[in-house]
């Protein structure tokens, strides 16, 4: 009992220092082995924490360097050092912490790194280095650390990669470099990456991509080169991703849609291709890619149409954004017709002036975003204020001109206000369908009348000749020899007639 009691006070004495030791500015939980110190100026790690800790935080401070002090941590499973002054990782900094999984390096000013830095992390799974100064990265600079799955590169200033310096990365499947300064792309670094899942690449000086640019990444789901400066992309270029989910090519110059280019990645389920430099979206744009299911272009300066059709390859479309583009006034009948699964459309902020009811059919809609446009509200948007009224989760729609409806919701117009002399737009539709029938069938009748002339003409002659002689037949007069061969009396038997009588003239028997 009283050994089990000394041991009690001995553990508490030893929290009880812990806590005493500190530092100002810093929050030390002994219970849960966790220690923040964020913006306590701190210019050098504490050595005297409690050694059991788990997770030390010690962010937006003015640690230089990382000293032998770190060597008393031991038990360390996610350090973060980021927004220090860290400039250089002296050798074997990390010699003793086999258990910590996260390192979080981000915000500092180390401008180099090599294949002894990360010596002693073995169970590492994220590394953060972003917005660093690092120039390059050289052949197995990260060759010690065979569990890192996700690193973070972005905003350096990166311009070279040797061929193998993601050597011994076999689990790695996130990888951050956008913002640098590659200038081609490192498809050779890339192919040593066979689990990569997610690659983010914008932000660089490509200007093109060639062929079997991501040679070897034969599991890549994501990947992203918003802002890489991309002129131009050739047809073969995404070839060897046939698992490819999410594309992002925003921010480039590209003058027309890669058609070609993408209609290989058959799994491509998002794209997102806005602030691009092409003028129209033509008739089957996005050939191939029958499984997209969201499609985004926001901020295209330059688009003015969307031909009939843009979209007809693209039946599991789910989503459709459409926004913020300043030249945007024409989508032609049937743009979004055909797409049984679409449920979410945004064509906000564009040069929309009118919308035709012919170019969707809005009744399936979840949500209909038609806000900052130039609209004109006349009697072509009846159907869109029937449609807004009857779903209450669209956006509303201001008019932006006739002057006397500047301003109105057309969710509160009405028929007599937006100058519809039939009001009824069903009544219109079935008025059509019938003038349309009638000329049908006085086509086909007109036909069939035409292609049986000769016969039918015939046929009345026959008709008249047949009627003539039935009349005939009846006035003919019993006296004839015919007719009387016909009832079985010769001429010879029938009786002389009497003689002429002056004055009378004689009276003719007819066939009753």
């Amino acid at each position: 009992m009283v050994l089990f009691i000394s041991l009690e006070l001995l553990i508490w004495r030893s929290g009880a220092v812990a806590l005493a030791n500190c530092p100002t500015g810093c929050n030390c939980n002994d219970d849960t082995l966790v220690v923040v110190c964020e913006e306590s100026r701190l210019d050098v790690l504490p050595i005297a924490l409690n050694p059991s800790i788990q997770r030390l935080i010690i962010r937006n401070n003015k640690i230089k360097t990382i000293d032998s002090s770190m060597q008393f941590y031991t038990e360390l499973q996610h350090l973060d050092l980021s927004q220090n002054h860290l400039v250089n990782i002296p050798m074997n900094s990390f010699a003793y912490q086999h258990k910590i999984q996260e390192l979080h390096l981000n915000h500092n000013k180390i401008s180099s790194v090599t294949n002894t830095t990360f010596q002693g992390l073995t169970s590492l799974t994220v590394l953060n280095l972003k917005r660093n100064f690092l120039e390059e990265l050289t052949n197995g600079v990260f060759s010690t650390l065979p569990r890192l799955e996700e690193l973070n590169l972005g905003q350096n200033r990166i311009s070279r990669i040797e061929p193998r310096a993601f050597a011994g990365l076999s689990a790695l499947r996130i990888l951050y470099l956008d913002d640098n300064q590659l200038s081609t792309v490192p498809t050779n670094s890339f192919s040593l990456l066979g689990s990569l899942a997610e690659l983010h690449v914008g932000l660089n000086a490509f200007s093109f991509l060639p062929d079997d640019a991501f040679a070897g990444l034969n599991r890549l789901a994501v990947l992203d080169l918003n802002g890489a400066g991309l002129f131009n992309i050739s047809d073969n270029a995404f070839r060897g991703l046939p698992g490819l989910r999410s594309l992002n090519l925003v921010g480039n110059r590209l003058s027309v849609v890669p058609t070609q280019q993408l209609s290989g990645l058959t799994r491509l389920e998002e794209l997102t291709i806005g602030q691009n430099d092409f003028l129209v979206l033509e008739s089957h744009s996005f050939k191939g890619l029958k499984n997209l299911k969201l499609l985004d272009i926001t901020g295209a300066t330059q688009l003015e149409r969307i031909e009939k059709g843009a979209f007809e390859d693209n039946i599991n479309l789910e989503s459709i954004t459409l926004a913020n583009n300043k030249k945007l006034s024409v989508l032609e009948d049937c743009t979004l017709l055909g797409l049984p699964k679409l449920k979410h459309v945004s064509l906000k902020d564009n040069a929309i002036l009118t919308l035709r009811e012919t170019v969707f059919v809005g009744k399936e809609l979840r949500q209909l975003d038609l806000s900052e446009n130039p609209i004109f509200c006349d009697c072509q948007l009846l159907w869109l204020e029937e449609l807004l009224n009857d779903k209450s989760n669209f956006t509303q729609i201001q008019c932006a001109s006739p002057e006397h409806l500047k301003d109105k919701y057309l969710r509160t117009l009405n028929a007599e206000d937006l100058g519809c002399v039939l009001h009824d737009t069903r009544q219109q539709t079935i008025i059509c369908i019938v003038v349309v029938a009638c000329v049908a069938a006085i086509f086909t009748i007109v036909l069939i009348l035409y292609k049986y002339r000769k016969s039918m003409h015939e046929k009345l002659k026959d008709y008249k000749w047949n009627k003539g002689r039935k009349n005939l037949d009846y006035h003919k007069p019993i006296s004839t020899e015919e007719d009387c061969i016909v009832r079985g009396i010769h001429p010879s038997q029938y009786p002389a007639p009497p003689p002429h009588t002056p004055g009378l003239r004689p009276i003719p028997v007819t066939e009753l």
